[in-house]
């Protein structure tokens, strides 16, 4: 069998240590080795190579009959429940190295005999070998018996967790008992009907009731690193709305601007929408609902959106699988649903359509981080970390379809609000508060960053202590430039004008 092991000219190996590969000097240490086999088995499979050292040099093994003998009595000694990979000698670089091919178990979980299914149950994560706690184990069990977590009654519910009204929404038809036994939605136990746990993640208006991480976390940061909150929303309720929900925080930390043809106009957003919401639908959808840890995290950077699902890769999943478009389901309800609904196609060529995409807008391809207990999603966007320069009034576009809105051709879009904004400072400085309240909006920060920041941004609003911009004696004022949008726009109304929430 081929076992895609070569070496470079100074006998180094050309594949690294990863997810389905982890190489040993020797079986010295027979506890490390095991490690890697009992995880191979319960993850996506992989090889014990013995025989190259800790820098990548093919050093062979003495003996190599002895050697594949010995593994074959370790694997046989140290692991419950027993596998039989195929233990072979192969020839590398000039000498003899030891090769143990262990492929996806059925039985699993596997763990080190000498410690117990408890404390010595492994799964692999990348290059590493990570003890499994124990919502991990007993999703091993389940995913080895064929049974979703999604698909298990929810014995701690009733049909009155269900909105079905909300759903039936969503479906555009009726829902009945038989739709949703259909859908697996429900099941009956002794004459009654019982949500699965599905159901509830699709329609109970408050999942996180019974999956306390069954929401999603978004936060907008300034800047490369996750330090500096500028924005954050926690969403939760039903996984389909959840998806819109998500977009709609990303739209509103974007920019939007307006490209003019003969006889159209269409409005380009700063960030990928229709990649990103295929990665958000896939993030919910593969999450795992049954371990705890953490929820669902979208976050906004300058330069990246980085969205986290708990859970990891399925077993016999590995990344360079996924980005080809292997679909190995976790949540078999949900998916089920989720095409229903059309979210998804379920054929798996989705994250690949993404992928594309984004290479095609002359971003970078996303990356893909396999994480201790999640997977994270990396995707490139345009620099949105530049405060353009102020902007004068003839580089606006009015957009006649929204009548007082208008979009500088740099990307930044100058909320309704502005003209009664600009008006308040014009006669003196005034503080967030303020302004907020001329507008007849509320505090929150939100409304700060979608009828403040944008006309500081723009270069019609100043600092009065611009290093120190989160100074509660920060006040605004206008700029030269907001005086001149302000002349340029008389006719704006001075009080009770429609802002955009």
């Amino acid at each position: 069998m081929p076992y895609l092991l070569t070496a470079d000219a100074v006998e180094h190996v050309e594949q690294p240590e990863g997810k389905t590969r982890e190489y040993k000097q020797d079986l010295s240490s027979p506890e490390k080795a095991m490690r890697a086999i009992v995880a191979f088995a319960n993850s996506a499979g992989g090889q014990l190579v013995v025989g190259v050292a800790d820098d990548g040099k093919v050093v062979g093994v003495a003996d190599p009959l002895l050697e594949q003998e010995r593994l074959t009595n370790l694997i046989v000694d140290w692991v419950s429940p027993q596998i039989l990979p195929v233990v072979e000698m192969v020839p590398l670089a000039g000498a003899t190295v030891v090769v143990a091919d262990v492929a996806v178990s059925s039985l699993r979980p596997h763990f080190l005999t000498r410690h117990g299914k408890e404390d010595g149950t492994y799964i692999r994560t990348a290059a590493t070998n990570r003890k499994a706690g124990p919502d991990f184990i007993a999703e091993l069990e389940r995913n080895a018996r064929g049974i979703p977590y999604d698909r298990l009654p929810a014995f701690t519910a009733t049909m009155d967790d269900l909105d079905l009204e909300v759903f039936a929404e969503q479906l555009g038809r009726e829902v009945d008992e038989r739709t949703l036994k259909t859908l697996e939605m429900v099941v009956e136990d002794q004459g009654q009907l019982n949500p699965t746990n599905g159901g509830l993640l699709i329609a109970c208006p408050y999942p996180e009731r019974f999956f306390p991480f069954a929401w999603v976390q978004c936060a907008r940061f300034r800047g490369p690193t996750k330090r500096d909150i500028w924005d954050q929303e926690d969403i939760y309720g039903p996984l389909p709305l959840a998806i819109d929900k998500v977009m709609r925080f990303l739209k509103q930390n974007a920019f939007k601007h307006a490209e003019f043809g003969e006889i159209y106009r269409r409005d380009v957003w700063s960030i990928p929408i229709e990649p990103l919401r295929e990665i958000v639908t896939n993030a919910l959808l593969h999450a795992s609902y049954s371990t705890h840890g953490t929820p669902i995290k979208v976050a906004f950077l300058d330069r990246t959106i980085e969205i986290e699902s708990p859970g990891g890769l399925m077993p016999s999943v590995s990344i360079e699988d996924m980005v080809k478009g292997v679909s190995v389901v976790r949540n078999h309800v949900v998916a089920r649903v989720f095409k229903e609904l059309g979210l998804i196609e379920r054929w798996g060529t989705g994250l690949p359509q993404a992928i594309q995409a984004l290479t095609d807008a002359g971003l970078p391809a996303p990356e893909f981080q396999e994480l201790p207990i999640s997977l994270r999603v990396v995707v490139h966007i345009k620099d949105h970390s530049v405060t353009p320069e102020a902007i004068r009034v003839d580089q606006l576009i009015h957009l006649d379809t929204e009548p007082g809105v208008y979009v500088y051709k740099s990307g930044v879009q100058v909320p309704a609000s502005a003209a009664i904004v600009l008006q308040t400072v014009s006669t003196g400085p005034a503080s967030r508060s303020e302004l907020l309240s001329a507008v007849g909006l509320s505090q929150s920060p939100n409304n700060y960053l979608r009828h403040i920041l944008p006309l500081v941004e723009a270069g019609l609003l100043a600092l009065s202590i611009p290093d120190k911009p989160r100074s509660s004696q920060q006040r605004y004022l206008i700029t030269d430039a907001g005086r001149e949008w302000l002349a340029a726009h008389k006719e704006a109304p001075r009080s009770g004008a429609s802002a955009r929430p």
